[in-house]
Order: structure tokens, then sequence, then C-alpha cells
């Protein structure tokens, strides 16, 4: 039975509402960052951003279907050019939230949002080499692979290292909270949880990659592969005498080169896994390993 109309116009005392909301937001539980209305990066700005980044890294891949030998060099100056303008303005917003300056200084972070962003597209061809290594290893470590377009366009920690290696130029460059943003995005889309301030270097490959989480500071060697479910996280969390958390210390794991971690495998704090060790599923390990160790559930075992 359909529900009856309603008999007059409701009345939501919305004057209340507003007011209460209006305390809330300007005195009692004002959350803005120094108390100030900012405008915020835009997160759909930074997808097309990352669209327009990724297209000019792999036009084959990503950019548009009709290219062609003559077109491509076309292609990529003019989404770069795009892409970089944009970019500018999203680095800008979010250099509000990581300085102290008031609006008169305005243009000065105008300058620095053209800097940093200049500073990153000098990067680019570096980070492109780097993502070449990662799927150099995808393809490498994993049988069920047939090409590389295959891991390009369809594997989800292909997709999390390109928006991590292009987030941790920026973390880098001094635009923190633009870099965490193309993290959540990156996290939204595949599951994988990469902190932009985490060191990794290349050849490396996250197979599956579901419920992978890296943390801020973790280091990362060469040739590492992970399965899903791994965590690299803090072991604890020290605090101030106030009990305030102290922020910046190091407190997730190293791990050296040539590691492999299993899937659901948890390793936290800052412990050192050894070069060649391989990390079996299911593990929580909270003490460092000597290189060429083989861990279990049930016993550590050195080869």
């Amino acid at each position: 039975m359909p529900n009856p109309p309603l008999s007059a116009t409701p009345h939501w005392n919305l004057d209340a509402v507003v007011a209460a909301l209006r305390q809330s937001r300007e005195v009692t539980h004002n959350v803005r960052h120094q108390g100030r209305i900012r405008e915020l990066p835009s997160r759909e700005a930074v997808v097309a951003i990352l669209n327009g980044l990724v297209a000019s890294l792999f036009p084959s891949h990503y950019g548009k279907p009709d290219l062609t030998e003559e077109s491509i060099d076309f292609y990529v100056g003019n989404t770069l050019n795009t892409t970089l303008n944009t970019l500018a303005e999203q680095v800008r917003r979010g250099l509000w939230f990581v300085s102290d300056q008031d609006d008169k200084n305005d243009a000065a972070l105008n300058r620095k949002a053209v800097e940093i962003t200049r500073d990153f597209a000098a990067q680019l061809p570096a980070i492109r080499a780097l993502l070449v290594s990662d799927l150099q290893a995808a393809f490498a470590g994993d049988p069920a692979a047939t090409h590389y377009a295959e891991i390009l366009i369809c594997y989800p920690g292909m997709l999390a290292i390109m928006h991590y290696r292009l987030a941790h130029a920026l973390f880098g460059l001094g635009a923190p909270f633009l870099a965490r943003l193309i993290s959540d995005i990156a996290h939204a889309a595949t599951g994988i949880d990469i902190h932009p301030g985490a060191r990794i270097a290349g050849s490396f490959f996250i197979d599956h990659g579901t419920g992978v989480v890296i943390g801020e500071t973790t280091v990362i060697g060469q040739r590492v592969r992970l399965y899903q479910a791994v965590t690299l996280g803090a072991k604890r969390f020290p605090a101030d005498g106030s009990g305030a958390l102290i922020k910046g210390i190091d407190r997730h794991p190293i791990v050296e080169d040539d590691v492999v971690i299993y899937a659901g495998a948890t390793v936290l704090g800052r412990i050192t896994i050894g070069r060649g060790s391989s990390i079996g599923g299911n593990v929580w390990l909270t003490q460092s390993v000597p290189a060429g160790s083989t861990i279990s559930q049930a016993k550590m075992r050195d080869e």
C-alpha cells in the first residue's frame, strides 16, 4: 500500500538546526586548519591528473587508441601541459596545509606550487624507469602474466605502485597533502594502502595485492615481492609526557633486497628483514631476521 501524501509542507525547525551547526562548526568543534576556511584540493581534479600522468608515462597503453609514431610525442606534450597546469593548482591548494603563511603570502605559495610542479615534471623520466623495472618484476614473478600490457591494464598492484611512485615524488618535494590524497585514491581503487613517505626501490612487485598496507617509514630494497594482505606496520606508537603521539619517528620495517613476503604476513616495528629472506603466510613478526632466513608460523630456519 503506497504511503499517503503529506498533507502540508513539513517544517524541520531548520533555523535552530543551522544555528546549532554553525556553533559547532565555528566555535565548539572547529576542525579547520588554523581555524579558517581553505580551498581544499579537489579529488575529482586529482583523479584527472593521475589519468593524465599515467597516459603520459605509458601513452600506448593509457592514451588514445589511434596514436602513431608521428603523433605520440605531440600527444604526450599536450597531455602533460594540461595535466601539469592542473597539478600546480592542486599543489597550491595543498600547500596551505603545510604552511603557516597567511593570505598576504598567497603569491609566494603560487610560486612554490609552480616550482614543485616543475621539479616533479623533471622527475617523470626517472619515475617511468622505476615503473618499467616494477613491470618487468611483475612479468618475471607471475607465471600467469602473458605480456606487459596485461600487467599495466589489469593488475591492481601495478596501478597502486604507479600511483605510489607519483605520490612519493610529490611527498619528497613538499606536497604531502596532495600525495596523501593520491594514495587514498589508489587505496580506494585497488585495496592497497601505500603511504607516500615509504621508500621503495625498483623491481617491486605486489601480487594480487588486496589488503596490503605499507607504513610511512617503511624502507624496501630491490626486487622485493609482496602478496595480498601483507602488513608492514608499526608495533607501538610512543607518546610524549602529555600522552600525545610522537610523530615522525621511524617505526616501520626495513625490508632488504630480494625478500619475499607471502599472503597474510604481518611485520611490525623498526625491524630488519635480511636480504634474500622468505616470510611465510600468516606469520606475525616483530623481531629482525638475518639474511637468507625462512620464517614460517612454526619456526625460523636459516638457509
